[in-house]
């Protein structure tokens, strides 16, 4: 504690008063107390101490410590003078005369997110298998990159990211996920949100509609609505979004945020004539399709699924990807495709606000994917997944096969379970099934405009052994089959 600037401060603020040394110095502390700078158990120093710091005799600090220990703000023994504790409502009349600093319009347009994926709780969403990363062979990779690091790496990293990451990423996507790229559309970001806050800001104005799937993922709503977008939910359905004429004709779209691989929430793949249709109708709308994939790597039916990016020539899409699933989530580093039209504009936006961090990561990533290594990773992840995936939706069958049905089971790190009877509050189950330990997602949470016809529990189980399943929805079902009886009684 700086007593000097403390109480030259005080004395600035009550000049006006004309206080002797002794009375300045003892209500300057006792505002101190008050106010809390000084909390209760703190050691006031040394009489002699302040004198000689503060350049009074040490009879004017004597008294200020006297008089605030004779009104009951100090106490006095062998460890010297201790700040006692106040009444809580003295703070808190002290904060009251304290202006209120508000917030933006657009931060209080915000809804909270209901998003589980820091928990590792059993069913907690978008969590992969953390266990089972080589974090020894990570380590090796990482060590060499810094071993090769130069100054030019310590210092500011390039806006689009490392060249040898983004021509390793444009490889990869071109052999597996059907991407028409090069290196100069693909541009290294801090994670999915970020890449969505720039595709927000580098593509709509103010005011301007963007269409986001109903229920859909409260991440991208968050960064449509800081960039203060006009929301219009699109209705989900087992083959995906589903655009009516009417949808296009009256709010057609500057943007359009899809999760065509593996709907966020509900798991449905966007079947191939709604994307070509979907690609078809943002061409004629001046639009621009922000293709999420962030779990399309792993596919328990067959191979992945091309990426709408690809499915036509200089489609009006942009193509969103991320490691946080596909390694772990604190390497934050993410990607988007641009199309090839975009790209000189987008490298000068980054160019001016990127954070240009990470390099050394960046090329260890690199390595990673050129090595093979990824690859690898992604096909042991793969079998993982599918095993614990089988294993979940035969237990639900088994214990809610009459209460629900499972959907979106053929590919990603979570699946859904639809609620037979509405009258049952999907809120209300993720509540107590919180309480017993175990994170589910409301599916109703999702809702885009208020409401969705989806009502059930959406369940990640890439970091849930197979063995661990049958037990864990016995528990889940326990809680389910509750709510079922007390909504029929009510009924």
């Amino acid at each position: 504690m700086d007593y000097t600037l403390l109480i030259e401060n005080f004395a600035r603020e009550h000049a006006h008063r004309g206080w002797p040394r002794q009375r300045l110095l003892h209500e300057c502390l006792r505002s101190a107390i008050r106010g809390g700078t000084l909390a209760a158990g703190t050691r006031l120093v040394a009489t002699r101490t302040l004198a000689s710091e503060l350049g009074v005799a040490r009879n004017t600090v004597l008294y200020a410590y006297e008089q605030l220990a004779s009104e009951g703000f100090v106490t006095s023994g062998k460890r010297g003078t201790i700040v006692a504790g106040i009444a809580p409502d003295d703070a808190a009349r002290r904060g009251a005369e304290i202006p209120q600093v508000s917030l933006s319009r657009r931060v209080h347009d915000l809804r909270p997110l209901h998003n589980a994926s820091n928990r590792s709780d059993a069913f907690a969403p978008g969590v992969p298998d953390l266990e089972h990363f080589p974090i020894t062979l990570w380590r090796r990779m990482l060590d060499r990159a810094w071993r090769a690091a130069g100054p030019a790496q310590l210092n500011y990293a390039e806006a689009a990211g490392e060249a040898a990451l983004r021509e390793a990423i444009a490889d990869h996507l071109r052999a597996s996920r059907g991407v028409v790229c090069d290196a100069s559309q693909v541009f290294i970001t801090d994670g999915s949100q970020s890449s969505m806050d720039l595709c927000a800001q580098a593509c709509a104005d103010a005011g301007d509609t963007v269409w986001i799937e109903n229920p859909g993922y409260s991440g991208a709503l968050a960064s449509f609505r800081s960039a203060t977008l006009k929301i219009e939910g699109i209705a989900v359905d087992q083959e995906g979004i589903a655009p009516t004429a009417r949808d296009w004709r009256e709010r057609p779209p500057r943007l359009v945020y899809v999760t065509p691989s593996h709907q966020y929430p509900i798991g449905s793949v966007l079947s191939l004539p709604r994307r070509l249709a979907l690609i078809e109708g943002a061409r004629r709308a001046g639009a621009l399709i922000l293709e999420d994939d962030y779990d399309s790597e792993f596919r328990h039916d067959g191979a992945p699924l091309s990426a709408m990016q690809g499915l036509a020539p200089d489609a009006p899409v942009i193509y969103l990807g991320t490691f946080s699933k596909t390694m772990f989530p604190a390497l934050r580093i993410a990607y988007i495709v641009v199309p090839k039209r975009l790209s000189v504009a987008m490298a000068m936006l980054r160019a001016q606000s990127s954070l240009r961090g990470r390099g050394v990561e960046q090329l260890a990533l690199a390595e990673f994917i050129r090595s093979g290594q990824f690859a690898l990773h992604l096909r042991r992840m793969r079998r993982l997944y599918r095993q614990r995936c089988d294993a979940l939706v035969a237990a639900l069958q088994t214990h809610l096969g009459k209460i629900a049905e499972v959907h979106g089971a053929s590919s990603g790190m979570h699946l859904s379970l639809r609620f037979r009877d509405a009258a049952l509050s999907d809120v209300e189950i993720t509540r107590r099934a919180m309480e017993e330990g175990i994170c589910v997602n409301a599916l109703s949470r999702h809702a885009i405009g208020g409401r969705t016809e989806w009502n059930g529990l959406m369940l990640g189980y890439a970091q849930v052994p197979a063995e661990a399943m049958e037990g864990l929805v016995k528990r889940l079902a326990a809680i389910v089959h509750m709510a079922a009886y007390a909504a029929n009684r009510k009924a």
